[in-house]
């Protein structure tokens, strides 16, 4: 689905990813993990042309992407979840849906709207409110239903549960598993090591630009790969 094949990126002096090669196959999901500068946002944006790839190659289902305007990234069926959620706080949730299908038919915006409310209840509850009115779990569950609306084949999330309380941590790593379950491919950027690795097929190691370590999900759930490479603490709790 997915193929980063030495990729560079560049912002003026600054080299935030240093020649990372990396693959997603279709149905999987893929974590990338490092700790804060480790270059994982750039990653997912130089994937979409929000980022520029300085070096490298970016092939979306053997076709070459690399640097292609966000328009045309959206339009082969790819979607961004930023770190942030950026909801469109003044308008509805109802438009913020909307917005996040302008890049397909009428007809499969009424097909895939009740697919998408079914998966996020409380979307659906609350069409005519504010998305700035929407707690920040909540936020988040919006900002993945608006990526929905475009019928994506690969989701990308950066840092999906940054900030949340944990029960929302639970529940948004819930409907990330219901949407492997649905043949949605995703590529999850998340500083929850454990849940990531959890939940992930196959892991990649970022550390300040540079590919570490990859390899099956399992294989990487060790205390040892936290402790040197995601700056976290190995304790369980």
């Amino acid at each position: 689905m997915l193929e980063l094949s030495d990729l560079t990126v560049r912002f003026g002096h600054v080299v935030a990813v240093r020649g990372i090669s990396l693959t997603v196959a279709q149905g999987e999901i893929v974590t990338l993990l490092g700790a804060n500068g480790a270059g994982k946002s750039s990653t997912l944006n130089a994937v979409v042309g929000l980022a520029p790839v300085a070096g490298g190659r970016v092939r979306l289902e053997g076709q070459d992407i690399t640097s292609s305007p966000p328009e045309l990234v959206v339009r082969r069926r790819v979607a961004l979840v930023p770190e942030g959620r950026h909801v469109f706080a003044n308008l509805t949730v109802a438009e913020n849906l909307r917005l996040g299908a302008a890049a397909v038919e009428r007809s499969e915006y009424e097909e895939t709207l009740p697919e998408v409310l079914d998966l996020f209840p409380v979307v659906k509850q609350r069409l005519d409110t504010k998305a700035g009115l929407f707690s920040g779990g909540e936020q988040q569950q919006l900002a993945i239903a608006r990526a929905l609306m475009g019928r994506p084949r690969l989701v990308l999330l950066d840092e999906p549960s940054l900030g949340l309380a944990p029960i929302m941590v639970a529940k948004v790593f819930d409907l990330i598993a219901q949407l492997r379950e649905r043949g949605v491919t995703i590529l999850l950027v998340e500083q929850n090591a454990e849940r990531a690795l959890d939940l992930a097929d196959r892991a990649y190691v970022l550390n300040t630009g540079r590919l570490e370590v990859s390899g099956d999900a399992s294989s990487l759930a060790s205390d040892s790969i936290e402790e040197a490479y995601l700056g976290i603490s190995a304790q369980r709790g």
